[in-house]
């Protein structure tokens, strides 16, 4: 057993907006995300297993109405997968241990920091500032985390 997994009893206790996000792969209407605009130093965690996905210092703004990251904290973290509905070619992100649907991923992000815009919906994350983040077991990343500017 890990440290991060699909626990049935935050599965039952998610809002509706995260359960349709995350069980049932949905997507959050562009711009109205609660963390779009979060400038705060910290970490994203899966709002499902608690693993780490991305750090503040990974967040910029892509202008495409949903938090954007250049890549993950932990790239084992999340799993990539072909994506084919709505008549496009996708690729899906999910958290390996929570296996919640995330966003997708993109190559048009910043060519100076990866090229990568990982689209991610806010119902699927947990935002831990930066100041709880030992107290919560997440200390390990607290360099990795920083204001936007």
């Amino acid at each position: 057993m890990t440290k991060y997994e699909r626990r049935p009893e935050v599965i039952h206790s998610l809002t509706p907006e995260q359960y349709r996000v995350t069980q049932e792969n949905g997507t959050e209407r562009p711009g109205t995300g609660e963390f779009l605009h979060n400038k705060q130093a910290g970490l994203y965690v899966d709002v499902v297993s608690g693993e780490p996905l991305f750090a503040s210092a990974a967040k910029y703004e892509s202008g495409c109405g949903w938090p954007s990251f250049v890549k993950p904290v932990e790239p084992d973290n999340v799993v990539e997968l072909r994506d084919i509905t709505h008549g496009m070619i996708r690729t899906e992100v999910r958290s390996r241990h929570g296996d919640s649907h995330l966003g997708h991923v993109f190559p048009d992000g910043p060519v100076d920091r990866g090229g990568l815009r990982y689209c991610i919906n806010s119902a699927s994350l947990r935002f831990i500032p930066k100041d709880e983040m030992e107290a919560e077991g997440y200390g390990q990343y607290i360099d990795q985390v920083e204001d936007i500017e």
